[in-house]
């Protein structure tokens, strides 16, 4: 575990731009002295304070509110004080920059600095700091993040969830659970006269699948939690004027990109997040994809190739108006041939039939029969079957028991635990159990669970985690 800077630390706390509001944000051991240079006077604990904000000379900065948390009531489980002032950009720097001065004044009582190591916060540092003092352990710390960068609101509303400690507790349930059957080996490995009946009456293999049993669940709600923050990245490719960029204005529900029925309108990336039951889709409308074009149309065509290599999904865009002609045919045939070799095996790609309303019910019908898509992006014919269908590639399902926010290392963990679970099973149900090894197994599961929560915890990854934050939080 690393250790804690105790250094006091100051930064601007709402962000940047212009407001009603802005806040600037002081944590460390012993502010006493800062509040009297900067309030003028003490301050009742967790109580909002309207007064003015002191600049050296005794003459007031701005007039706002200041709050005051001693430790170790606060977000970081230091003092910490909070100055809310009016929001403009300049005012918050010239009061940063005042409470950097204040903490190297001298204090009237000592004449020794008031806060000598007062410095500007590295991003993420509070919420660091509220993590390394046991305010919140690394799943809420990284709920933060998730909350204040959450794109829809099924993913706000699920960043509070784990925030409020509903990941952290389903965790923390596994590993007591764990700890009980890593207690009931070690037992058996310290004291050699007990033999396997001692396993076998503790039921030591039924504990393991009703932990394993456990750890299924999480792990369902824990991808829908990684799926609703991160999404997934979905790429339209096709011909020119197959209706890419009037299927993402459908999609979006805004004329986002241009549409005209001359050839080659996109030549370059049109990006949009979407939601759907509210999973973020990235869809990246592109060129359309032919041999010939000018130099800035094969430009755009080849940063498309660029975009569906990197695609989660790639929806394969068909104009019904030209799918009977030899040389369309071919085309597609063409591109078909080249989105087999350029995307990975993994990730699928949606035949879709697009303007349907401009050919027969019938002829509609039977593509649909087959399996494919069949829409009209003009009219929207069809567009909730593909909804779905992106749902699903997404591994989206609805759960009954509210979803938090987790992050592809928390799947990957849990998915380290199961491993170590599986073999852990192996070893006990073998006609001559290697109980070292079933012990070695279970104490990496546990880790592996620790991993997420913050118990076991490199530095490297922390510095990885803490340095998305924004500054000041």
């Amino acid at each position: 575990m690393p250790t804690l800077n105790h250094d006091p630390i100051a930064a601007i706390a709402t962000a940047a731009g212009r407001g009603g509001i802005g806040i600037v944000r002081i944590s460390g051991q012993g502010l006493s002295p800062l509040v009297a240079a900067l309030c003028g006077r003490s301050l009742r604990p967790r109580e909002a304070t309207y007064l003015p904000f002191l600049d050296g000379d005794g003459s007031a900065i701005d007039q706002g509110l200041a709050l005051w948390f001693p430790a170790p009531h606060s977000y970081t489980g230091e003092d910490v004080l909070e100055l809310q002032a009016h929001g403009g950009p300049v005012l918050l720097q010239l009061l940063l920059a005042r409470v950097l001065a204040a903490g190297a004044e001298p204090d009237p009582a000592s004449g020794q600095p008031r806060l000598a190591r007062l410095r500007l916060a590295r991003p993420g540092e509070f919420t660091e700091r509220a993590f390394l003092n046991g305010k919140i352990d690394l799943a809420q710390a990284e709920a933060v993040a998730d909350l204040i960068d959450a794109a829809t609101e099924s993913a706000a509303r699920s960043a509070g969830r784990s925030l409020a400690g509903a990941f952290s507790g389903e965790i923390d349930a596994l590993r007591e659970a764990l700890v009980q059957l890593r207690m009931l080996v070690e037992a058996t490995l310290d004291f050699p006269e007990e033999d396997l009946d001692f396993l076998r009456q503790a039921d030591a293999a039924g504990r393991l699948a009703r932990l394993r049993e456990t750890l299924v669940r999480v792990q369902a709600r824990t991808r829908q939690g990684a799926l609703l923050r991160e999404g997934i990245k979905v790429v339209l490719a096709g011909q020119p004027n197959a209706g890419k960029s009037s299927l993402l204005n459908a999609l979006a529900g805004a004329e986002l990109a241009i549409v005209t029925p001359v050839p080659g309108t996109t030549r370059d990336l049109v990006r949009q997040t979407i939601q759907i039951e509210g999973v973020p889709l990235h869809v990246v409308d592109t060129a359309g994809l032919r041999a010939q074009g000018d130099e800035i149309e094969q430009i755009g065509i080849a940063r498309a190739w660029g975009q569906i290599e990197q695609a989660d999904a790639v929806l394969f865009l068909h104009d019904l108006t030209r799918a009977g002609a030899p040389d369309y045919i071919a085309d597609d045939e063409e591109i078909a041939r080249a989105l087999a070799t350029k995307v990975s095996k993994n990730t699928p790609i949606v035949t879709i039939w697009n303007k349907s309303d401009a050919i027969a019910p019938e002829r509609a019908a039977r593509l649909a029969a087959c399996g494919d898509i069949v829409l009209s992006a003009r009219t929207g014919t069809g567009l909730e079957r593909l909804r779905a269908k992106l749902l699903e590639i997404a591994g989206w399902q609805a759960l009954p028991e509210g979803v938090y926010t987790a992050r592809a290392r928390h799947v990957q963990a849990l998915r380290a635990v199961e491993g170590h679970l599986a073999a852990a099973a192996e070893h006990l149900a073998a006609r001559a159990p290697a109980l070292e090894l079933l012990a070695e197994e279970l104490r990496l599961a546990q880790q592996a669970l620790g991993e997420i929560t913050g118990a076991f915890t490199s530095d490297e990854l922390l510095g990885v985690i803490f340095s998305q934050f924004c500054i000041g939080k």
